[in-house]
């Protein structure tokens, strides 16, 4: 299907991320700054520019119930952002740092935010009202390369990392006097930075880790054009692991326990779904493009290549003029990142949100089935 709305904010976006009620969009234009739109009827405005950072921001996130932005950057600092009248205040947080800040995000009660960096440590924030600031407790030597995503379990505790020594972590984030001890699971019984698991399935970079919504199942990507599905991570873990005939993907979005979209190298965001036995597979392409016309020879070699591999993917062929390739797509670039859109009163999430480098957000909208 075709995306609902194409937006052209910048010439190259890194990151991105949703007011609660949506009707604003704050994104980093591939530099220090954090600018906010609003829209306006049919036309988007720059209301505000956040400049506090040095250097490139990497991550945003803004939080629902308490209308409250995050932002991390490669300056290794951290800023949670408070709307007052009409200016943004900022709030410095402790990081205690020594490189990067690569990625962020709200836990489920937005209590604590977590930090994945490439100090090779994760970093638990929260607020102390005595002092009125952000402090941070720092998970260490766990990982041996930088993190590059971070995602919250269901649970408000178990926290799932990736990193770019190939592995995928979970960890327990329990904070005395932060956390309630009547959580659900048994995670509240678990001390913080106990490693829960480690899963070696990716020999390459690993990206996008996700939860689902049951909290049931963990999904990442690897560099190598893989996706990796994990049922069942703190008991008996069952892996699934899928190779792609396409490029990597970089981040995930669960829409339900059965759906998951990925996005990209490829520039269009593929959907993966469970059959009722738990086994994924890939369904499609969300973007409905046209191939660009090659020539015969071009046709032909690119046939024999496939033969040869055993797939009839196109190749592209230095005989030919213009080689075999799709255009007309909503991105023109790769696809950094993937915002969950929720409508209120609704417990199936639909609607999601792309931004990449070629500076567009772009919103998409999918049947579920139930």
């Amino acid at each position: 299907m075709a995306a609902v709305a194409v937006h052209q904010f910048a010439e190259c976006i890194t990151c991105h991320a949703w007011s609660p009620d949506q009707s604003m969009v704050a994104f980093c234009p591939n530099n220090s700054e954090v600018h906010i739109y609003k829209l306006f009827g049919e036309k988007w405005e720059k209301m505000h520019v956040l400049s506090k950072h040095d250097q490139i921001v990497c991550g945003i996130d803004w939080s629902l119930k308490s209308n409250k932005l995050v932002t991390v950057s490669h300056d290794r600092n951290s800023y949670v952002w408070s709307q007052e009248g009409t200016e943004w205040v900022p709030t410095l947080v402790i990081l205690r740092l020594n490189r990067a800040a690569l990625c962020v995000q709200w836990s489920p009660k937005e209590n604590k935010f977590a930090v994945g960096s490439g100090a090779k440590s994760i970093c638990i924030c929260y607020y102390e009202q005595e002092n009125n600031w952000w402090v941070s407790k720092l998970i260490r030597k766990r990982h041996e390369s930088s993190v590059t995503n971070v995602a919250w379990h269901p649970d408000n505790i178990l926290l799932a990392t990736t990193s770019t020594d190939g592995k995928c972590r979970v960890f327990s984030t329990y904070i005395k006097g932060v956390d309630s001890k009547e959580s659900e699971s048994s995670s509240s019984d678990l001390k913080f930075g106990e490693q829960i698991a480690q899963l070696d399935l990716s020999v390459t970079w690993a990206f996008g880790v996700r939860w689902s919504p049951s909290g049931s199942i963990l999904a990442y990507a690897g560099h190598n054009s893989m996706i990796h599905f994990i049922d069942d991570v703190k008991s008996n873990p069952s892996a699934q692991s899928i190779p792609l005939r396409d490029l990597p993907l970089r981040d995930l979005l669960f829409l339900s326990d059965r759906v998951v979209v990925g996005v990209g190298f490829d520039c269009n965001p593929m959907i993966f779904t469970a059959d009722d036995t738990g086994l994924w597979s890939f369904t499609k392409f969300l973007d409905q493009r046209k191939a660009a016309p090659s020539s015969s020879r071009g046709s032909q070699l690119s046939e024999a290549f496939g033969k040869l591999y055993g797939t009839s993917k196109q190749v592209p062929s230095n005989d030919t003029v213009e080689p075999s390739k799709t255009r007309g797509g909503a991105h023109e670039n790769c696809i950094t990142c993937i915002v969950p859109l929720w409508k209120r009163g609704n417990t199936t999430l639909c609607r999601f949100s792309t931004s990449g480098l070629d500076g567009k957000v772009v919103i998409w909208e999918l049947d579920i089935p139930k």
